[in-house]
């Protein structure tokens, strides 16, 4: 009896693929919080991405239920929101991170549907996550400033 359980490389490489693409979905995101100086960013999401999806890769190939992959998402969810909580800050009065925490849940989403094979929600969360923040964060600054805050 060997100690090294033998090992798959269909399978590997399947979760290789979901990790990178995980990690990949996770860039535009990422760039854009760095790009802005905010306390998440280039790191960070990329690493939430894969790990949320790796988490879900590990439920689904050890777990013998969908009800118990089911707690893994369950768990999965509420840690992000534990991670985003963390972004977020107040200082007199003013509250800051909201975004980066909403991101940061998001980026998680990404995650966990890669794993299940859901591109297409994990494109359409990356699309429209990045998309807000390119896009909205510009009428924001309007709102608040009165006028463009220089990129």
């Amino acid at each position: 009896m060997s100690l090294i359980p033998e090992l798959d490389w269909n399978v590997i490489l399947i979760h290789l693929r979901d990790l990178a693409l995980a990690y990949l979905l996770a860039l535009p995101i990422a760039w854009d919080q760095e790009r802005r100086a905010r306390s998440a960013g280039l790191r960070t999401f990329p690493l939430v991405a894969v790990s949320a999806c790796a988490y879900m890769l590990v439920g689904m190939q050890v777990l013998d239920s969908t009800d118990a992959e089911a707690r893994v998402a369950q768990g999965l969810i509420t840690g992000m929101g534990f991670i985003g909580g963390g972004a977020i800050l107040k200082h007199d009065g003013i509250v800051s991170g909201t975004a980066t925490a909403a991101a940061l849940w998001a980026t998680g989403a990404i995650g966990m549907a890669v794993a299940f094979g859901r591109l297409e929600i994990a494109l359409v969360v990356m699309l429209v996550t990045f998309l807000t923040f390119r896009l909205l964060s510009r009428i924001k600054d309007e709102a608040v400033d009165g006028e463009p805050r220089p990129e």
